[in-house]
């Protein structure tokens, strides 16, 4: 039997994943960048964003369109109770209502007021994981202990380290139009062959510091249908497990797909839930975005051919947490 090196496993390993462990781990050491940008650094592959890098965004506007790669955040998501996460939720503490009807104090009728309450987790919709999000071994980005990381906040790696810093250039590959179909299969892997065909068929070269929106087409799919079916957590298309080899090689600052955990399901390595995660996030340090609406932006970059903008997508400066939910923009 394989004997694991990480200090905090404690379930039974079994012939059929004991080798899945190995090459996870095996990736995870690999490809992991503690320390390159200083043992105090919180915002990892973030760092390839430059200022010379974010000036040369800007002069991708030439149009002036703006393309919203949030989806609705309201009752309708795809959230389903898994991980704990359910669909956004909002209700009045005041309204319309009690402005006609004379019940606020102090205001004659007809001159009221209307407030909000909104609650949702961090991850129910459009977002980027933070990299307290996910560990390994015991530790978070960096080499920074997963008990920094507790029900009273994240004191390491909270998604607040990134509230000025996600500017940049975009690029969507397009996969289902690289393939020729609408939509990719369940379970189909996004491999390197295909982010390289499609930045191909885009006519562009991934460069250092970009963040790479890959499209899938299960999000349009499960829209068309007008049912989630399995979206959340359940069977979708995704990044290949190796994908994280391309990713680093190409120095990108981050990864967002249009599906509800970026890499495909069923995962392709069975040791542990998510692999593809627990390389790029606690190790790579890389940015991930989840649950992005492409469809919009794929269509107008299907009849320009532009598949580069400037990409402005901060997350709310929410201190502590592990993930933010976004209104990302794509601009031409």
């Amino acid at each position: 039997m394989y004997s694991p090196t990480p200090r905090y496993l404690t379930v039974e390993m079994t012939v059929s994943n004991e080798k899945d462990w190995e090459v996870l781990t095996q990736q995870c050491e690999k490809y992991r960048n503690w320390g390159k940008w200083g043992a105090d650094d919180q915002v990892g592959m973030v760092n390839y964003i430059t200022p010379e890098k974010i000036v040369q965004a800007t002069r991708l506007v030439s149009q002036g369109k703006v393309f919203s790669l949030a989806i609705p955040f309201d009752d309708s998501g795809p959230q389903n109770g898994s991980n704990r996460r359910f669909n956004p939720v909002q209700f009045k503490t005041r309204d319309g209502r009690d402005t006609m009807s004379g019940t606020v104090m102090g205001r004659p009728v007809g001159y009221g007021e209307a407030d909000d309450v909104f609650m949702m987790p961090t991850h129910g919709a459009t977002h980027w994981d933070g990299l307290a999000h996910v560990f390994w071994d015991g530790k978070m980005w960096n080499g920074y202990d997963a008990a920094d990381c507790s029900s009273m906040g994240a004191e390491k790696n909270g998604i607040e380290n990134y509230r000025d810093k996600i500017v940049t250039r975009g690029i969507l590959l397009d996969i289902p139009r690289y393939k020729g179909v609408d939509y990719l299969e369940l379970g189909y892997a996004v491999t390197a062959e295909d982010l390289d065909g499609a930045s191909k068929m885009a006519g562009i070269e991934v460069t250092t510091g970009d963040i790479v929106l890959v499209r899938t087409g299960f999000l349009a799919q499960c829209r068309a249908r007008k049912d989630w079916g399995t979206y959340a957590g359940g069977d979708a298309p995704g990044m290949d497990f190796w994908t994280c080899g391309w990713i680093q090689q190409h120095q990108v600052a981050g990864v967002a797909t249009d599906t509800w955990g970026c890499e495909v399901r069923p995962n392709e390595l069975k040791a542990l839930h998510q692999p593809w995660h627990r390389v790029t996030l606690p190790n790579m340090g890389m940015l991930m975005g989840e649950m992005f609406d492409l469809e919009e932006l794929a269509e107008d970059c299907a009849k320009d051919k532009v598949y580069q903008f400037l990409l402005v997508a901060p997350p709310l400066p929410l201190t502590g947490c592990v993930g933010s939910p976004i209104n990302p923009y794509a601009i031409k």
